[in-house]
């Protein structure tokens, strides 16, 4: 009775806290959870064994322009308490050009997520693979996997919880357990702080270019923006609190960007010859963390996977109803459906084996329009007075928001001429 009596008294005494530290935790989880999936846990491993700590200072770059663009992305959406797929659908008046760009996002975006839920499903599976097999369920003269199966069905059964605020309470444990195990991988690497801190001094060469681009391309990712706005608009509603979404922003944004670079040391340990997945990184940290090295991977290769197949249908979502003037709350029909039918997607291309190579190329020329697009229309709706009113764009502000704007650009012209390079082939 006394340790219950004890645990009360102690639960009553951090819920004041808990409530003053509900106003700094927002949508931020959700944007650092959404880059750090398998495709980024892939990029930051392979940079690290090909270059070793040489591409360092291109992932600061890239959570410098995250945040700058995410400020922008969640300032708009708070200060209108509109998502930016609104903001586009009211605010852009000639018909033609309105028509191309929500048929552009909805391309991107929609079939977009569609097309990569398979990849964040397969990267959760992955790291299950840690833990053992599950046999496939033999169906006619097929077989079905039943690890992405159930995958998907934890990520769908989160998003018709109908509960954003579960959601974010879910993202924070997921992201605090990710950042653990990647980044105790990394300290435990052991690197030598003379070479890692060499690592921050730029470097741009013909070998290492592709994999600055692909570095980038994983943190700055377009639906984030869209999410980021929308869901900043339920979380805060007074214009008093955009220091609170800036401070969730940032804090984030920055976690996720440490979270990166931690798999980019740890990868460091492999070599090219023998590293073909994450889990097959786990037998050069065995000399440091004995057996549990597959476990502890496998641990933040799921966590990456099921945020990311979180996040990619509930941007799709706020996305199609946004653009169609329809309700964006979890428990509206419409964004169900359309979730739904993400994931559906995503666990039918995983489950069996599909590969959805054509709708990946389709997205990624897509997604390399999109984001100078979309970052050109926040440079444009942050500094309309009518808009944004005192809270457009400093000078200053508007100074680093051209040169992200610049480097967006870069990635959308090098994604759209590799996506030409291999149609050519």
């Amino acid at each position: 009775m006394l340790a219950i009596f004890m645990l009360i008294l102690f639960m009553q005494s951090i819920t004041p806290l808990k409530n003053r530290l509900s106003k700094y935790i927002g949508p931020g989880p959700l944007v650092a959870a959404a880059f750090i999936g398998p495709g980024t846990v892939t990029v930051c491993t392979l940079a690290g064994v090909n270059f070793g700590f040489e591409l360092l200072w291109s992932l600061l770059l890239s959570i410098f322009g995250t945040m700058v663009l995410q400020e922008m992305a969640a300032r708009i959406g708070l200060i209108n308490q509109k998502g930016l797929p609104e903001i586009i659908r009211h605010e852009i008046q000639q018909p033609l050009i309105k028509f191309l760009s929500i048929g552009l996002i909805i391309l991107a975006i929609v079939i977009g997520n569609a097309a990569y839920e398979a990849g964040n499903i397969g990267g959760a599976v992955l790291g299950l693979g840690a833990f053992g097999k599950l046999d496939a369920l033999k169906l006619y003269d097929g077989k079905i996997n039943l690890l992405p199966l159930i995958t998907g069905l934890i990520a769908w059964a989160l998003l018709m919880s109908g509960s954003y605020k579960k959601l974010e309470q879910f993202m924070v444990l997921i992201v605090i357990l990710m950042s653990l195990v990647f980044m105790a991988t990394a300290f435990l690497s052991k690197p030598i702080i003379s070479e890692l801190f060499s690592g921050f001094i730029p470097s741009i060469n013909g070998d290492n270019i592709t994999t600055i681009v692909a570095l980038i391309g994983t943190t700055v990712v377009p639906y984030n923006l869209f999410l980021h706005s929308s869901l900043a608009a339920k979380k805060w509603q007074l214009n008093a609190e955009l220091k609170y979404a800036r401070i969730d922003t940032f804090i984030s944004v920055l976690i996720g960007g440490l979270v990166s670079m931690a798999i980019l040391i740890t990868g460091t340990l492999g070599t090219a010859e023998k590293v073909t997945s994450v889990l097959d990184l786990a037998k050069s940290v065995e000399p440091l963390m004995g057996n549990a090295a597959p476990y502890f991977l496998g641990i933040g290769l799921f966590a990456a996977g099921i945020t990311s197949s979180i996040t990619a249908p509930l941007a799709g979502g706020l996305v199609i109803c946004g653009c169609f003037g329809w309700g964006n709350e979890l428990s509206s029909k419409p964004m169900r459906w359309t979730i739904s039918l993400i994931l559906l997607l995503g666990i039918i291309f995983s489950s069996l084996g599909i590969r959805p190579i054509e709708l990946i190329t389709v997205a990624q020329l897509a997604n390399g329009i999109l984001l100078p697009f979309l970052s050109t229309f926040i440079l444009w709706t942050i500094n309309r007075k009518k808009i944004m009113g005192r809270f457009r764009n400093t000078f200053t502000w508007n100074v680093l928001s051209f040169g992200i704007w610049i480097i967006t650009l870069i990635l959308g012209f090098k994604s759209i001429l590799s996506i030409i390079n291999n149609w050519n082939l």
